[in-house]
């Protein structure tokens, strides 16, 4: 897919929306060969998404062995609203707390109290994390109104055909 085309996807109002939730799913294969797919809080910065974890994370050594990933960005409503992101996750291990770490939990309903406790104990526990970029290299936006998936769209247009042949 050409930069372009995630590009004006990935403007669209509806994937707007959909970045500025608070989880993704993200799929990777595990050491042992076998899928995971796992829900995780993310943050986007405007052409990455941007994932934080422990640095004694199981999943980073999947990662490093193979760093194809895909992640799933969706809503709970009918129809539903769904961002398909694929990508090469790239990891970049920082000191402290990253900034996109308190970013991305900030949505989160928490009292000013509760969000100076949350702050501590995150800055107590980890002494550093590891960032979990990915760069889209494929997207797709599914809102079941302007946008199906390909499956769909191929029984609609079987349908069309069948229809357009009966009239005939």
């Amino acid at each position: 897919m050409r930069t372009n085309e995630i590009t004006e996807i990935l403007d669209r109002p509806i994937s707007r929306e959909l970045l500025a939730r608070d989880l993704t799913r993200l799929a990777y294969v595990a050491k042992d060969g076998t899928p995971r797919n796992i829900p995780i809080s993310f943050t986007w910065n405007g052409s990455e998404i941007v994932m934080c974890t422990t640095k004694n994370a199981p999943k980073l050594a999947a990662l490093r062995a193979n760093p194809t990933v895909a992640l799933t960005i969706d809503t709970e409503v009918h129809p539903p609203k769904i961002l398909l992101i694929r990508g090469r996750a790239e990891l970049d291990v920082v000191d402290g707390i990253p900034e996109e770490f308190l970013q991305m939990n900030g949505s989160y309903e928490m009292t000013a109290e509760q969000r100076v406790e949350w702050e501590a104990e995150v800055r107590s526990l980890y002494d550093g994390m590891v960032r979990i970029v990915v760069t889209p290299t494929w997207v797709k936006l599914i809102d079941f109104e302007t946008t199906l998936p390909s499956a769909v769209e191929e029984l609609v247009r079987q349908r069309a055909e069948r229809e357009s042949a009966a009239t005939r």
